[in-house]
C-alpha cells in the first residue's frame, strides 16, 4: 500500500513533534539525519520501532507533548516484562472514540442498539474504548466488564442487549452457558464485536451456531490507541482500517522489506495524528496481508486480512518451527472436534515432547480420533505429537484471552 501525499504530510507533522520532544524516537531521527520525508522511498528509510523501545521508556518516556496536555494513560498488561505506558491527549481520546464509533457503524450497529461490554476496564485499553465509541455513536452502553457470567446472562436477558463486545474466548464461554441453560430464545443479541485475540474459523462457527449472531473482528493494540483501528464489514472480505489515522505496511519479518499488497507478512503501523505518544514504523509482530482491490460495501478504506498469528509466537520443537495456526488448520479438518485445544511442550527424558489436548463434540472413539490427529500432524508438520482427546468443556475457558500454547521447557 503506497503512502499518499496527505499521509506523508501527516507523518512530517509527527516527525516535527518528535524532534521537539524527549521521545526515544528523537534520537533515531537525529542519528538517521531525517527531518522530513517526501516519498515512499524516504518514508521506508525511517527506522523501525519495537515494543522493547517502549518498555525502555517506562514510565513516561513516550510523552511527545508537555505533561499538562496528557489527560489519561493506558498500559499493556506487563505479563511478559516491564509494562508499556501510553499517554493520551484529549484529542487522542476523541480520535479513538471517533474510530471506534466508525467501527460500530461499519458493523451496522446504530444508536438504537444496546451494547453489552465485557472486556476489562482500567489500565487496559479494551472496555473504555468500546464504551467511548458506543457513547459517541449514541447507543446504550452496558459497561459490565469481565466476569460474573451469571450477571452477564441476567442483564443480557433483562436489558435485551443486542450487541455483545468480548474476547473470542469469553464469547465462547457466554455462548456455551446460554446453550447449557437452554435460554437461546430469551436472548436478543444480533451482533458480536470480537477482539483482543486471534480466533479460529471453527471457534467462530461454534459461537455463531449457538447464539445465531453476526460476528465482527475488531483490530487494535494498546500501543496504537487500542481496539477500534479496524473492523470487517458485513461482506467479511477483511478488516477495513482507518487510513486517515494510521498508515499500515506489511513487511517480510526476516528481510524487513515491504512486500506487495496481497502477500502475507508482519503488520507495521505509523500513527498519523497521535499526539501523546506517536509511533513511527512500529512493528506489531501480527501476521496478515493487505487485501488489494475494492470491497463490495463501497468503503474506500483499505482492508487487512484476519490476523493469522504472530511472527514471535513460533515454537521450535525437534528442529521444526511450529505456529499455533498450523495446528488449528489441522484440527479444522476434524468435524468431531470442538474449537478448543491446548498445546503443552515439555522436555522429558532428554527429548522435546508436544502434547495436544483437544475436545470432542460428539460420541466418538477417543483413541481413534487421537491417532488420526497425531498422524495428520506428523504428515503436515513432520513429527508425531501425543494427542489427548477430552470431553467438551474440560479445557479451561477464559474471561479474557485463552492461553493455548504452554511451553514447560522454560518454566
Amino acid at each position: 500500500m503506497q503512502i499518499s501525499n496527505e499521509q506523508l504530510q501527516l507523518v512530517n507533522g509527527r516527525i516535527k513533534a518528535l524532534l521537539n520532544s524527549e521521545h526515544f524516537y528523537k534520537k533515531r531521527l537525529e542519528e538517521a539525519k531525517i527531518t522530513e520525508v517526501h516519498s515512499q522511498e524516504e518514508f521506508e528509510a525511517l527506522p523501525f520501532s519495537e515494543k522493547a523501545d517502549l518498555r525502555e521508556a517506562y514510565p513516561l518516556g513516550l510523552m511527545a507533548v508537555p505533561e499538562d496536555e496528557i489527560v489519561r494513560i493506558h498500559s499493556s498488561s506487563g505479563t511478559t516484562g516491564t509494562p508499556v505506558i501510553i499517554p493520551y491527549t484529549k484529542k487522542d481520546v476523541d480520535d479513538w472514540a471517533t474510530m471506534f464509533s466508525r467501527c460500530y457503524k461499519t458493523a451496522g450497529i446504530t444508536s438504537k442498539d444496546r451494547i453489552q461490554i465485557t472486556p476489562g476496564y482500567g489500565l487496559w485499553t479494551a472496555g473504555i474504548g468500546f464504551q467511548a465509541g458506543c457513547e459517541q455513536l449514541g447507543a446504550m452502553a452496558l459497561p459490565m466488564g469481565p466476569g460474573n457470567t451469571e450477571k452477564q446472562l441476567q442483564f443480557m436477558q433483562d436489558m435485551k442487549s443486542t450487541v455483545l463486545c468480548a474476547t473470542s474466548s469469553y464469547a465462547l464461554l457466554i455462548a456455551e452457558e446460554v446453550e447449557k441453560r437452554g435460554i437461546q430464545d430469551q436472548i436478543y443479541l444480533k451482533k458480536g464485536v470480537i477482539g483482543s485475540e486471534r480466533w479460529s474459523e471453527k471457534m467462530r462457527e461454534r459461537i455463531h451456531s449457538i447464539l445465531g449472531i453476526e460476528l465482527y473482528d475488531i483490530y487494535g493494540l494498546t500501543e496504537i490507541y487500542g481496539p477500534g483501528i479496524g473492523i470487517n464489514c458485513k461482506y467479511e472480505t477483511g478488516m477495513h482500517y482507518w487510513d486517515d489515522f494510521i498508515y499500515i505496511e506489511i513487511i517480510d519479518p526476516v528481510t524487513l522489506k515491504p512486500v506487495p499488497d496481497g502477500e502475507q507478512g508482519e503488520i507495521v503501523i505509523t500513527t498519523l495524528v497521535k499526539e501523546g505518544a506517536p509511533l513511527i514504523r512500529y512493528r506489531t509482530h501480527d501476521i496478515s496481508r493487505i487485501i488489494p482491490g475494492e470491497c463490495p460495501c463501497g468503503s474506500k478504506h483499505p482492508r487487512l486480512d484476519i490476523i493469522m498469528g504472530r511472527s514471535d509466537d513460533m515454537v521450535k520443537i525437534k528442529g521444526v518451527n511450529v505456529f499455533p495456526a498450523q495446528i488449528e488448520e489441522i484440527l479444522k479438518a476434524f468435524p468431531e472436534l470442538s474449537s478448543e485445544y491446548q498445546i503443552r511442550i515439555s522436555h522429558l527424558e532428554g527429548k522435546d515432547t508436544m502434547r495436544i489436548y483437544v475436545e470432542t463434540t460428539g460420541d466418538v472413539d477417543f483413541l481413534d480420533i487421537a491417532k488420526k490427529v497425531a498422524e495428520k500432524v506428523k504428515s503436515k508438520i513432520g513429527f508425531t505429537p501425543l494427542v489427548k482427546v477430552v470431553e467438551v468443556g474440560v479445557l479451561p475457558r477464559s474471561e479474557k484471552k485463552t492461553k493455548r500454547v504452554i511451553d514447560e521447557r522454560y518454566e
